[in-house]
C-alpha cells in the first residue's frame, strides 16, 4: 500500500506523459531499502491502461550471468526481432541464447542498439514504459544495456523508470534522479491505520515512526506483527518491538521461528532468487521438503507464490536469510539446486550453483568455470567471464593456472571498462604469477589500466622495470613494453631513466621491427632529435604496410608519433586505417581513440565540421558506455573548435570541458586536455595580453606546435617579443630538424611578425611558398590574410586582393568567423566589392549529431545503418533526417547526396 508521495506520484507521472508526448523521458528513484521504490511504481503503474508496461527485478544470483535480466524484459517483444538489421538481431539472438548457431564473438553495442530498435518499434505502436526495480542487482551487461536505452529516450514514445539503493553503485549517477525518502509522521500514521484496520492514535503513531526512522516497509512490517489492541493503542506499546533490530533483523527472526522443512525451501529461494518455481521445488525435495512446506513457507510471509514463479516479499529477505545461514547449509543448498538444473540453457546457472558448492580446489568446477567465461566473452558479457575466471583462481590449487586465470579476470575486467576491478585482479596475478611470460603480460595490462586512469609516471616506471626483468626470456615482450613507455615518455614529462633501447634487440619480423622503429622515434622525439625521428616514423609506416598491427597499441602508436613529427599525411592516413580497423572490429573504444586522436590531424588541415562531428561521436560513445574519463577529450576538441570558428555555444563548450577535467584523471591525455583547455580560454579571451596568460601555461610540445603561429602572432600583438622570439626559435628548430615546409612557413610568418620594412613581406612570400607545399590550409590562409593586409598597407591593393580573396574563402569553408570579419574587412579596404557566402553552407546549417546524419545517407547508408553507427534509434534517424531536409531546402535522399557536405 502506498500512502502520501504525492510529489513523487506527479514526477513518475510526468515521465509517463513524455512518454505519451513522443518525447521520451528516464528517472532514477533512488532510496533506502524498504523506502518504498518498487511500491510506488507498482501503485503507478497499475493505474496505466494507455502504456506497455515492461517490468523487470534485478537479481542478485543473477549478477554473473551475461544479459540474463535483459532476456526476462525483452521476452514479450522477441518476436519483433525479424524486423532488426541483420547484425543486430544476430547479435541479440545469441547474446539471449536464442540461436544454436555457433557465434564466434558477440559486439555488444549491436545487443544495445538491438534493445533500443527494439523498444522503440514496439512504442511506435503503443507507447512503452520500462521499469526496472533493483537495478544496482542487474548482471552488468543487462544494465549497460538498460542504461544505453535509458540515456536516448529523447524523441521517443518511451519512458524508463529505474529504481536503485541510494548506496549502490549503478551507473545511474547521469541521469534524472527522485529521492524517495522517508515518510512523515501523517503518511506514517495513514499506513499503519491501513493495516490495523482502523485509526491508529497519534502517540502510537509518533512512538513507531520514530523506532523506524519512517521507513516505510519497517512501518509496514510493525502494522502486520504487532497485535491489533497495540496497534490501536489499547494495550500498552511492548519495552522491545520486534523491529528493534532493523527489518532484516525482523525477517530473520521469522524464518527462524518456523520448521526445518520450511526455512529449507525459503533458503532455496533464497539462494538462488531468479525465482523459477520448478527447479526450487525440485531442489527443496531432494533436501528433503516436500510440497507442504513450499505452501507453509508461502503462508509465512516472506515469499509469495504466482504460478510458476516464487517470489520473496523482498530483497531484504534474500540478505537476511542467505546471510543468516551456516557457510555448510549454504554449500549444500547450492548443490541442490545445481542438481536441480538440468536443461542445457542452464548452463552457466549450474556452474555457479557447483562454485558456490565448494569451498576447496575442484579442476571440474573451474573447467566449466572456464567454458562459462569464454562463453560470456563471446556475448559480450566481459564482466560475467571476469567473475568466472576469478572463481576460477579461487578454485585452483596449481599457483601457475591460479596466476594465468586471474590474468585472465583481469584482461576481462579492462575489456568491461571496470579499470578498478582490473587493477586489482592484475595485482593478485603478479603476486601470483612466476612464469616470465606471464608476469610480464600482467605487468602490461597493469600499467595500461595505471597510464589510462592514474598515474603515467608509475605505469612508466612499471613497464621498464619489466622489459629489465623479462628481456633475456622473452625479448619481443620486453620490446613492445619498453615501446608503451617511451610513448609515455614522449606524452608526459618524465625524468630520465633507463633508455627504451636498451630492449630493442633482434627483432626478427616486420611487425616487431615497426615496434622497434616506433620505440626509436619516440625516443627521439622526447630529445627533441627531430630528423631520425623522422626516419623511424617513416620506417614503421613501411613495416606497418606489412603487417597486421592490431587496434590494441601499435598502430595507435605508429599513428601518434606521426603526428608528433608534423607527417600529416601519414599521421591522418593511420588514423583512417586504426578507426576503420575499430569499426570493423566492434572495438568501440578504440573507435573513440581513433576519432579523438584523428582530431589532432583534422585540426590542423582545416577538417574543422570533421573534427566536430568525430568529437561528437566520441563524446556518444564514452557516454553510451558510461565511462566518463573518456569525455574530457571529445569535450577537449569541442571547446578548441567552438572557439576556433567563434560558435554562438563556445563559452558553453569550454564550460563543460573544465567541467569534465575537474572530475579526476585522464591518463595519458592529461596533458593534451590540458593544454586544449588552455588553447580554448586563450582563443575567447577578452585581450591579447589575457590570451598570452594562457598560453603561457602550455607545457605539451604537440599542441604548443599545433597552435604555434596563434602563440607567436599574439605574443608579438602584446608587446611580448620575448616570448614571441622563444616560440618562434621552438618551432624554426622542429623546422629544421624535421624538414616540414608548414613549421617552416610558420617559422617565416613569425619573423614576419617581428620584422618591419620590406623584409616583412620577403619572409610572408617565402612562408606562402612554403604553405604550398603542405596542407595546413588555415594556417596558409592566416598567411594570405597577414600578406594581403601587408600589401595594402604597402599601397598595393590589387596585388592584395587575391591573397585576401583567398583567405576569405578558406576562412568561410572552415566557419572561422573573427578571420572571415578580418579577411572581409581588409578587402573592403582593398576596393573590393565583397559578397560574403552564407554562413550557410550545409555544413554551417547543421547540428554536429545532423551533420553526421546528412553524411551518412548521403553516402546511400538505410536509415537502420545509420541508426547502429550513431548509437541511436531509426526513429532518432529520421527526426534528424527531417530537420537536414528542412534546413538544406532538399526532399530526397537523393538530392541530398549531391549536396555539399563537407
Amino acid at each position: 500500500m502506498i500512502v502520501g508521495r504525492e510529489a513523487e506520484r506527479a514526477a513518475v507521472a510526468a515521465v509517463l506523459d513524455a512518454a505519451r508526448r513522443g518525447e521520451g523521458a528516464a528517472l532514477v528513484l533512488s532510496g533506502e531499502p524498504g523506502a518504498g521504490k518498487s511500491a510506488l511504481l507498482t501503485d503507478v503503474l497499475a493505474g496505466v491502461d494507455d502504456l506497455r508496461v515492461l517490468r523487470v527485478r534485478g537479481v542478485e544470483s543473477e549478477s554473473p550471468l551475461a544479459f540474463a535480466a535483459l532476456h526476462r524484459l525483452l521476452r514479450p517483444l522477441l518476436s519483433g526481432t525479424a524486423s532488426l538489421p541483420g547484425r543486430q538481431a544476430a547479435a541479440l539472438r545469441a547474446a539471449l541464447g536464442l540461436t544454436d548457431a555457433e557465434t564466434p564473438s558477440v559486439d555488444r553495442f549491436a545487443v544495445y542498439l538491438a534493445t533500443l530498435t527494439l523498444l522503440s518499434e514496439a512504442a511506435a505502436v503503443v507507447p512503452v514504459v520500462v521499469a526496472v526495480d533493483d537495478v544496482h542487482w542487474l548482471d552488468d551487461a543487462s544494465r549497460d544495456a538498460i542504461l544505453f536505452v535509458a540515456r536516448r529516450v529523447d524523441g521517443e514514445r518511451l519512458a524508463m523508470l529505474l529504481a536503485v539503493r541510494d548506496e549502490a553503485p549503478s551507473g545511474t549517477e547521469d541521469l534524472p534522479t527522485l529521492t524517495v525518502g522517508r515518510l512523515d509522521l501523517s503518511a506514517a500514521r495513514a499506513l499503519l491505520s491501513a493495516e490495523a484496520g482502523g485509526d491508529v492514535p497519534e502517540d502510537v503513531a509518533r512512538h513507531l515512526h520514530a523506532r523506524t526512522a519512517g521507513n516505510a516497509l519497517a512501518l509496514s512490517e510493525l502494522g502486520r506483527v504487532l497485535d491489533h489492541e497495540v496497534l490501536l493503542g489499547r494495550v500498552p506499546l511492548p519495552a522491545d518491538l520486534p523491529m528493534t533490530g532493523g527489518v532484516e533483523a525482523a525477517f530473520l527472526e521469522r524464518y527462524r521461528l518456523l520448521d526445518d522443512a520450511t526455512r529449507t525451501v525459503v533458503l532455496v529461494a533464497a539462494a538462488d532468487d531468479a525465482g523459477d518455481r520448478v527447479t526450487i521445488e525440485r531442489a527443496a525435495r531432494a533436501l528433503g521438503a516436500g510440497d507442504a512446506a513450499v505452501e507453509d513457507a508461502a503462508r509465512s510471509g516472506l515469499l509469495h507464490l504466482r504460478q510458476q514463479r516464487v517470489e520473496l516479499r523482498h530483497p531484504l529477505v534474500r540478505s537476511a536469510v542467505y546471510g543468516g545461514a551456516t557457510p555448510g547449509e549454504r554449500r549444500r543448498v547450492h548443490g541442490a539446486l545445481a542438481d536441480a538444473l538440468t536443461a542445457a540453457g542452464d548452463a552457466d546457472r549450474r556452474t555457479w550453483h557447483r562454485a558456490a558448492a565448494t569451498d576447496r580446489p575442484d579442476e571440474d568446477v573451474v573447467a566449466d568455470l572456464e567454458a562459462s567465461a569464454r562463453r560470456s566473452a563471446g556475448l559480450g558479457g566481459h564482466e560475467a567471464a571476469s567473475a568466472a575466471w576469478e572463481r576460477a583462481a579461487e578454485l585452483s590449487a596449481d599457483p601457475l593456472r591460479r596466476a594465468r586465470r586471474l590474468h585472465e579476470a583481469a584482461d576481462a575486467a579492462w575489456t568491461a571498462g571496470r579499470p578498478d576491478r582490473a587493477a586489482i585482479l592484475a595485482d593478485a596475478a603478479l603476486l601470483a604469477a612466476e612464469d616470465p611470460a606471464l608476469h610480464a603480460d600482467a605487468t602490461l595490462l597493469r600499467a595500461r589500466v595505471e597510464w589510462n586512469t592514474g598515474s603515467v609516471h608509475v605505469a612508466h616506471h612499471r613497464l621498464l622495470a619489466e622489459s629489465a626483468a623479462v628481456a633475456d626470456h622473452h625479448p619481443m615482450r620486453a620490446r613492445e613494453m619498453a615501446m608503451f613507455a617511451a610513448s609515455l615518455a614522449a606524452t608526459v614529462p618524465i625524468e630520465p631513466g633507463v633508455d627504451p633501447r636498451t630492449f630493442l634487440g633482434q627483432p626478427q619480423t616486420d611487425r616487431e621491427r615497426c615496434v622497434a622503429e616506433v620505440l626509436r622515434a619516440f625516443v627521439h622525439i622526447t630529445r627533441h632529435e627531430w630528423a631520425p625521428a623522422v626516419a623511424a616514423v617513416r620506417s614503421a609506416e613501411a613495416y606497418s604496410e606489412h603487417s597486421h598491427l592490431g587496434v590494441d597499441g601499435l598502430l595507435a602508436n605508429v599513428g601518434l608519433a606521426a603526428m608528433h613529427v608534423a607527417l600529416d599525411d601519414v599521421a591522418l592516413r593511420l588514423h583512417e586505417r586504426l578507426l576503420h580497423s575499430a569499426r570493423d572490429d566492434g572495438a568501440h573504444i578504440m573507435v573513440l581513440y581513433a576519432l579523438t586522436r584523428r582530431g589532432g590531424i583534422d585540426a590542423v588541415l582545416g577538417r574543422w565540421d570533421l573534427l566536430a562531428t568525430g568529437a561528437q561521436e566520441a563524446l556518444t560513445l564514452a557516454e553510451a558506455t558510461g565511462r566518463a574519463a573518456l569525455t574530457a577529450m571529445p569535450r577537449a576538441w569541442l571547446a578548441v573548435v567552438a572557439a576556433l570558428r567563434g560558435d554562438d555555444d563556445a563559452a558553453e563548450r569550454l564550460v563543460e570541458l573544465e567541467a569534465a577535467v575537474a572530475t579526476g584523471a585522464t591518463g595519458t591525455t592529461e596533458a593534451s586536455v590540458r593544454d586544449q583547455l588552455l588553447w580554448a580560454r586563450a582563443l575567447t579571451a577578452g585581450s591579447p595580453a589575457a590570451a598570452i596568460h594562457h598560453y603561457e601555461q602550455m607545457t605539451h610540445g604537440f599542441a604548443e606546435r599545433m597552435n604555434a603561429l596563434d602563440r607567436i602572432e599574439t605574443a608579438a600583438r602584446s608587446g611580448r617579443r620575448d616570448l614571441a622570439e622563444r616560440w618562434l626559435s621552438d618551432i624554426a628548430a622542429f623546422a629544421r630538424g624535421t624538414g616540414s615546409p608548414w613549421a617552416a612557413a610558420v617559422a617565416e610568418h613569425g619573423l614576419a611578425l617581428l620584422t618591419e620594412g620590406p623584409d616583412v613581406g620577403v619572409h610572408l612570400q617565402r612562408a606562402l611558398e612554403l604553405h604550398a607545399q603542405a596542407r595546413r590550409r588555415v594556417d596558409t590562409a592566416r598567411t594570405q590574410l597577414a600578406y594581403g593586409e601587408w600589401l595594402r598597407r604597402e599601397r598595393r591593393r590589387v596585388d592584395a586582393r587575391a591573397h585576401l580573396r583567398e583567405a576569405l574563402h578558406t576562412f568561410e569553408d572552415v566557419g572561422a568567423r573573427r578571420w572571415a570579419e578580418r579577411a572581409a574587412q581588409e578587402l573592403r579596404a582593398s576596393g573590393e566589392r565583397v559578397v560574403r557566402r552564407e554562413a550557410g553552407n550545409a555544413p554551417a546549417m547543421l547540428t554536429p549529431t545532423e551533420l553526421q546524419v546528412a553524411r551518412l545517407v548521403a553516402r546511400g547508408l538505410p536509415t537502420k545503418d545509420v541508426a547502429g553507427q550513431l548509437f541511436v534509434s531509426p526513429r532518432t534517424v529520421d527526426f534528424h533526417l527531417r530537420n537536414v531536409f528542412t534546413k538544406l531546402g532538399v526532399t530526397s535522399r537523393g538530392e541530398l547526396a549531391h549536396a555539399s557536405l563537407e
